[in-house]
């Protein structure tokens, strides 16, 4: 077979030959009506909406291989793009097998890949040679910072990891520096940012480079400038599939759509209902304007799902339901009922964890695999009152799409600075953290504190704190270091006088640590600091900080094995396209999800990209799914009332089951719709409605000032009251609004005088 390189688009019949024998294809059996049409619907453009579970890696891979045996096309005359190399090597693989050999030639792979190789034929086209080099992350931001520098940019005030997201961004828009308006650049970098853009992209052209961002964009800079290229790709593709079509962002979707001009024989599969990537430049737009952009386009949708129950798909379709940018589908199976989605309001976060815990013991003695039992969290932070639960259970599991909680790195950054403050002596953590944040403190400088520690043979901290008493050092490095000495005793002095954990958030502000992520503009600076949050929430339940890090460090024993049988945690992002038996679903409360984050930058768009959140969390459940909320929950040492998320009341009632020992109040989200008994308006202020359920009260939730309260009572030592978590217990203490109760079954407590009430 001739390779694609060589082939002559002119000439049509040495590359070409149509016939109309029909193979023998008995896969075709395999598939069902809707699947069967997407297909063989091979001419002209088809948008295949593909539901959670319905099969859309068949159908793709089935296309192709009806392509080839029905002679359409060679298998270098097709263009097929994945979003990941994994998704690539599974269609080649499941190609094989239906066509009984390896196909050879195919132009299969991801954006990336594809873009590079168009581009190494015709990098003179655009100024680069064709062995130009492609830049990882970290030369990017090096490069970047030579251009700052000579164009006199301060990298402090404007750092290159903060421009070159910005620049990659408008890479992923299509835009060239002289296509980025002023309205786009705005005062980044002294209002200088298109101009450094420019600088940025000369030096890639003169070290014959590029980064990621370029690979496509090069390519559209060649099809728009040479026709005569773009011409040649388009006869050359007689057909082009993609899947994910949703997740495409605008360079990607350019360069789709200029290829396809040619023969229009362009095959979309993707689900407008699960994108979910917008934060990363995906534009569900692309999706949804598809017959607009290919008129007489075909739309097939798949909607028979093979992997979840009648239930699961009823409570996800009425969900999703209430999104306005879709096209529209409603799944159904022709498997059981199954169970109901059951729905559970909790009194906090601990509790939670507790239930969902020992309801994933529960199905394990029922000869459940763990493997097939995953928790979906909104944010990372989530993860760690599950963890440390897991931990104390003896429960193995692992956490997906990224480390577990105490392995990541904002958390082994301040856990290094706790340590350097319980014990001098330990030269791993100092080293870590003393020039993190940047203070100044060079290679050289470290090098000079491990020369003298080892020649005196005592610690590094004791080695610096004698090093800035000569002269060996440069002044300023000697100054930095030396104040960074003196924050350490300053710190050590203050454990005795403050709460360890109170230590712990001093330490993060006055070290710049939580600054240094306040500051920063990557996409993952957000959830670092609720990581760091989540850690002096974790500090709290620890009466000491030797305590607490004894603790961390036997955690950090607690090694994962991929082949063992163990529960998935992971974020709702990273369960996309993932599958499980059984799946818990934390968290769903107003401001955590949908989060108030997405809310606030982009309103209505951003609670629809949350809702397609929501709604990809409940379809990757097979059997059953539990949904939990809670009343309170303690962020950043502060204890925070919470209603249930509007998600739970946009679940149609006969697909769910509410469950719960609580009375709720909560503002008027339509509670009611998901099994919630109304009984008139409440006390707790304008526009608060009561809804209720069996068992005891929670406490009032204030409309107009958020907080909580429990009738006004008033508690004095000795008196029996109740608190509905730790029971029945005796008061020993007032302190204003913080009682200190005995408690029958649970000891001594320190609770807030809202959640006690008396028998």
């Amino acid at each position: 077979m001739s390779d694609p390189l060589e082939y002559d688009p002119l000439n049509e019949s040495s590359a070409f030959q149509q016939t109309n024998a029909q193979v023998h294809t008995p896969y075709l059996k395999e598939l069902n009506e809707a699947q069967g049409k997407a297909v063989e619907a091979l001419e002209g453009p088809v948008l295949v909406l593909a539901g959670a579970g319905t099969g859309k890696t068949r159908v793709l891979t089935t296309r192709l291989a009806y392509l080839l045996h029905q002679n359409r096309a060679r298998p270098y005359q097709i263009l097929a793009v994945t979003f990941t190399n994994k998704a690539a090597r599974e269609m080649q693989l499941r190609l094989g097998g239906l066509i009984g050999k390896a196909v050879d030639g195919l132009w299969l792979g991801t954006f990336h890949a594809l873009g590079v190789r168009i581009l190494r034929r015709h990098a003179e086209l655009v100024g680069l040679k064709s062995n130009f080099t492609i830049l990882d992350t970290d030369d990017q931001i090096r490069l970047l910072k030579q251009v700052l520098e000579a164009e006199n940019i301060d990298d402090k005030r404007w750092p290159a990891r903060l421009l070159i997201s910005v620049i990659q961004r408008w890479k992923d828009k299509g835009l060239t520096p002289d296509k980025v308006s002023a309205g786009d650049a705005g005062e980044l970098a002294n209002g200088r940012a298109k101009e450094i853009y420019t600088q940025y992209q000369n030096r890639l052209r003169t070290l014959n480079a590029t980064d990621f961002g370029d690979l496509l964009l090069h390519c559209l800079t060649l099809f728009t400038s040479h026709a005569e290229v773009l011409s040649d790709y388009q006869k050359r593709f007689r057909y082009i599939l993609v899947d994910e079509y949703q997740d495409t962002n605008v360079c990607q979707y350019l360069w789709l759509r200029l290829l396809a001009q040619g023969h229009k024989n362009i095959c979309c599969v993707g689900d407008d209902d699960q994108s979910i990537y917008g934060w990363r430049g995906a534009e569900v737009g692309n999706i949804l304007k598809f017959e607009k952009d290919f008129p007489g386009a075909r739309v097939i949708r798949l909607e028979r799902n093979y992997r979840s129950t009648h239930h699961i798909l009823g409570a996800a379709s009425g969900l999703i339901a209430n999104n306005e940018s879709r096209l529209g589908k409603t799944l159904w199976t022709e498997e059981n009922k199954g169970e109901k989605i059951t729905v559970r309001g909790l009194w906090d976060g601990e509790e939670e964890a507790r239930l969902i815990a020992d309801e994933v013991e529960t199905l394990h003695r029922g000869k459940h695999a763990l493997n097939e039992i995953a928790i979906l969290v909104r944010a990372g932070f989530q993860t760690r009152e599950f963890e440390e639960r897991f931990i104390t259970l003896g429960v193995p599991y692992r956490v997906i799409g990224g480390p577990r909680f105490y392995e990541r790195e904002e958390i082994r950054d301040a856990l290094a600075y706790l340590r350097i403050i319980h014990m001098q002596d330990d030269d791993l953590a100092f080293e870590r953290i003393v020039n993190k944040p940047t203070r100044g403190i060079g290679k050289a400088t470290i090098q000079a504190v491990h020369v003298l520690a080892r020649h005196l043979e005592v610690p590094l901290y004791i080695a610096s704190a004698k090093l800035v008493e000569s002269d060996e050092l440069k002044p300023a490095s000697r100054n930095s270091l030396s104040r960074f000495i003196e924050n350490i005793d300053r710190w050590r002095g203050l454990a005795n006088a403050v709460s360890h954990f109170e230590l712990a958030e001093l330490v993060l502000d006055e070290s710049g640590y939580t600054s240094l992520w306040q500051k920063s503009k990557k996409p993952e600076a957000p959830g670092k600091l609720e990581n760091l949050k989540e850690l002096i929430t974790a500090l709290q339940e620890y009466d000491t900080l030797a305590g607490f890090l004894e603790h961390v460090s036997l955690v950090m024993e607690n090694t994962e094995n991929s082949e063992e049988d163990m529960v998935n945690l992971m974020t709702l992002h990273s369960a996309k396209g993932l599958e499980f038996e059984s799946v818990f679903l934390p968290g769903r409360e107003e401001g955590l999800f949908p989060h108030q984050r997405s809310l606030d930058e982009s309103g209505l768009a951003g609670l629809e990209e949350e809702r397609r959140l929501a709604y990809v969390g409940l379809t990757r459940a097979k059997e059953r799914v539990t949904i939990t909320f809670v009343a309170n929950r303690r962020i950043h040492n502060l204890w925070q009332s919470a209603i249930p998320s509007r998600f739970i009341s946009e679940l149609p009632d006969e697909h769910v089951e509410m469950e719960g020992e609580s009375e709720l109040y909560a503002n008027d989200t339509g509670l009611e719709g998901a099994g919630w008994k109304h009984q008139g308006a409440s006390s707790g202020g304008p526009g608060w409605q009561r809804f209720q359920r069996r068992g005891p009260a929670m406490p009032l939730i204030d409309a107009d000032t958020g907080t909580m309260h429990g009738g006004g009572e008033q508690f004095f030592k000795g008196e029996r009251c109740f608190h509905q978590k730790f029971g029945m217990g005796v008061v020993s203490d007032v302190d204003g609004d913080h009682l200190t109760i005995d408690f029958d079954k649970a000891g001594s407590k320190k609770v807030v005088a809202a959640f006690v009430e008396k028998p």
